[in-house]
């Protein structure tokens, strides 16, 4: 088996965009993993009393998770529409493409989220880089005050990333309250469930804010196995929250990829390449699993097999008639499949 592959890299060991004693920002983009396209990622870890500075993306909606702790997001989008919230550990919170946004940690933990983007290589603005980049008049102009009321702001462009509160944080009346930039996927019932595993599913059909992106938080046992199947139109990329687990994709080139994968590990899927996910070791996998539209669809092995004629499959694999394996009819794949075979050592 190979020991690399390209459609694998590390985003615990990703580009370090920012690191201090308030957390860290790690990210994976084309410029580091080249294979990604429409999608990009980045991990960002808060220590308690930290934000992220408000910022927005030029050219990139954002799909966010909270693995742990519990953050304050606040959202201004276009018409001063002002939004703000809290999430705690399994919740979600998207952003779209220009919209102001800030993360705060208003609890006593670290919070850690991973953070998917619409685009390969998603463009950053701060908004203490906008104000740095304008002369002091010109902001006294803007919030009719004289410019030296502005003396002490500094004038740079480099972005701060990651800045300590002062004090207790400040929480809206309404921070509890429901609200469409949020999602609770792991709170709700998975769409598609087995003895083996589940997939709980943020995508528009249950969270109607979401536009070009989505995302499948997928548990799979020791004994369960993703189907063999393959996404028409929909990219995929993921991230390996615990476990380990190995999957095959096959190139147009008929290059066969077998790789492994843990904690912290990312792949993607270009669309249409056929793949699987196998369980390595007794302990249950977590994938948190982004798409680059808003509804993935897939087609699977077994539905597949169910599609054609004895005599077509005979012929399509060259085998006798006689020797076909009996199909089981599947009208619907069934995503999770048990694994009821041994493990193949080679993958």
């Amino acid at each position: 088996m190979p020991q690399s592959s390209r459609h694998v890299a590390s985003l615990t060991h990703g580009q370090v965009v920012h690191e201090s004693d308030l957390g860290s920002v790690t990210k994976l983009t084309a410029d580091n993993f080249p294979i990604l396209n429409r999608l990009s990622i980045k991990r960002l870890i808060l220590e308690p009393g930290a934000i992220r500075e408000p910022h927005w993306h030029a050219n990139a909606n954002e799909l966010s998770y909270c693995l742990s702790g519990s953050v304050l997001v606040s959202i201004l989008d276009t018409g001063s529409s002002f939004s703000s919230f809290v999430v705690t550990a399994g919740q979600m919170f998207h952003v779209g493409s220009g919209s102001l946004h800030h993360i705060e940690n208003i609890g006593a933990e670290r919070a850690e989220l991973i953070i998917a983007f619409r685009h390969e290589r998603p463009e950053d603005f701060a908004l203490s880089s906008a104000f740095g980049a304008m002369a002091d008049n010109v902001l006294g102009n803007a919030y009719d005050l004289p410019g030296s009321a502005f003396a002490g702001f500094p004038h740079r462009v480099e972005p701060s990333y990651l800045v300590r509160r002062e004090g207790e944080p400040t929480l809206p009346s309404t921070a509890g309250y429901g609200d469409p930039h949020k999602f609770d996927v792991e709170g709700m019932a998975p769409p598609a469930a087995s003895p083996v595993g589940s997939a709980r599913t943020a995508r528009v059909q249950f969270w109607p804010i979401l536009k070009d992106i989505s995302m499948y938080s997928l548990r799979i046992a020791e004994d369960g196995m993703r189907e063999p199947h393959w996404h028409p139109i929909t990219a995929e990329m993921g991230y390996i929250h615990r476990g380990r687990a190995r999957m095959t994709v096959l190139d147009p080139d008929g290059t066969l990829d077998t790789y492994e994968l843990g904690p912290g590990d990312v792949y993607f899927i270009p669309r249409a390449y056929p793949h699987h996910i196998e369980v390595l070791g007794e302990e249950e996998i977590h994938f948190l699993i982004f798409f680059d539209q808003p509804t993935p669809g897939d087609i699977g092995y077994r539905a597949s097999a169910s599609a054609y004629s004895a005599e077509v499959l005979a012929a399509t694999f060259g085998v006798p008639l006689g020797e076909l394996p009996a199909f089981p009819y599947t009208p619907a794949d069934p995503l999770i499949v048990g694994r009821a075979n041994p493990r193949d050592p080679t993958g």
